[in-house]
This record gives structure tokens, C-alpha cells and sequence, in this order.
């Protein structure tokens, strides 16, 4: 599995959104790009989250902060889930292969209740400059356990205002 480090340049990104297509390579924010990955519709979790995204979705953008979501679910769950959790300006990507869980360090997990997908992504949330560096990653294997958007879009603010390096870029391969 490659290694995902901060100050090197992002893996490629691709997938559709209900808006239409995202492609990390083209995104041009005035300081990040923020994905998260969340599981789909069945989880409760992510309702939750996306939802304080989607409240907090104005203070991410004033900050120079494009956010989108992102998850393995088809079109018509994507859309479900925009329409049922009131996400109308969150722009909400489906279908994002499994291939890139390998670049992403992402964790997949089967089903093991009715109303799952057969697989699925764990959750993942990363700050990405606008020159295609990572700057931040949080990967899950578990449905909680995330990074509060508060204290994201705080340091995130405090990172852009004092010119804060990404911190984790030794790789664990040197040792």
C-alpha cells in the first residue's frame, strides 16, 4: 500500500457529484480543498456530521475552504441522502471506486446488518492546498471517533494565518 504523507502531492481524484464532476487536480480554493469520505445513506453518523458540515459550510468557504462529500453509494442514495438530510449546498460525490481506497489509505468494511451496503468506505476527511499538497489526513476504521469540524476549520484558520507546516511528513519507511 503506498504511504500517505503530508507536503507531498495528493493522490488523483476523481468522481461524479450531483453538481456534476470533481476532479482534485482542477480545484483551485484559495487554501484547501476538504473531502470527506463518509459510509452512505445507512450511516447515522454521517447524517450528523455532513449535516454540521453543510451548517458550517459558509464559515469552511469565507476561510478559503472548498468542501465536498464523498461516497461509494450509487446516484439515487447520493441524492436520497442530500434530500433527506438537508444538504442542498454541500456538493455530494457517489460512486467513488474502491480503487482508491489503496491511494487514500482508506479502510472498506462488509455489510454486517440489513440496510448496509455489501461494502463500504469508512470515514476520511483531508485537507488538500491548492497546489495538489496534502496538508491534512484523518482516516477511520470505525464509524465515530472523527475530527470535529470546529476544531478543524479553527486550526485549519490558525495553519493558513501562521503559515503552520503539514506535520507527519517523515515517512515510517526510513526507520
Amino acid at each position: 500500500m503506498p504511504e500517505l504523507l503530508p507536503r507531498t502531492p495528493a493522490p488523483a481524484l476523481t468522481f461524479q457529484t450531483l453538481d456534476g464532476p470533481f476532479d482534485l487536480s482542477t480545484c483551485a480554493p484559495r487554501h484547501f480543498t476538504m473531502i470527506v469520505v463518509y459510509r452512505g445513506l445507512h450511516c447515522g453518523i454521517c447524517k450528523k456530521q455532513l449535516q454540521q458540515l453543510e451548517a458550517m459550510l459558509e464559515d469552511f468557504t469565507a476561510a478559503g475552504i472548498q468542501a465536498v462529500a464523498v461516497s461509494s453509494d450509487p446516484e439515487e442514495k447520493a441524492a436520497q441522502a442530500r434530500d433527506t438530510w438537508g444538504l442542498p449546498n454541500l456538493p455530494i460525490g457517489y460512486d467513488l471506486p474502491f480503487s482508491v481506497a489503496k491511494d487514500w489509505s482508506l479502510f472498506i468494511s462488509n455489510a454486517r446488518k440489513a440496510g448496509e451496503p455489501e461494502t463500504f468506505f469508512e470515514p476520511g476527511l483531508f485537507l488538500v492546498r491548492g497546489n495538489g499538497e496534502l496538508f491534512f489526513a484523518s482516516i477511520q476504521n470505525m464509524p465515530f471517533g472523527r475530527s470535529d469540524l470546529a476544531e478543524v476549520l479553527a486550526w485549519a484558520k490558525k495553519s493558513i494565518d501562521n503559515d503552520i507546516p503539514a506535520r507527519g511528513e517523515v515517512s515510517a519507511a526510513q526507520f
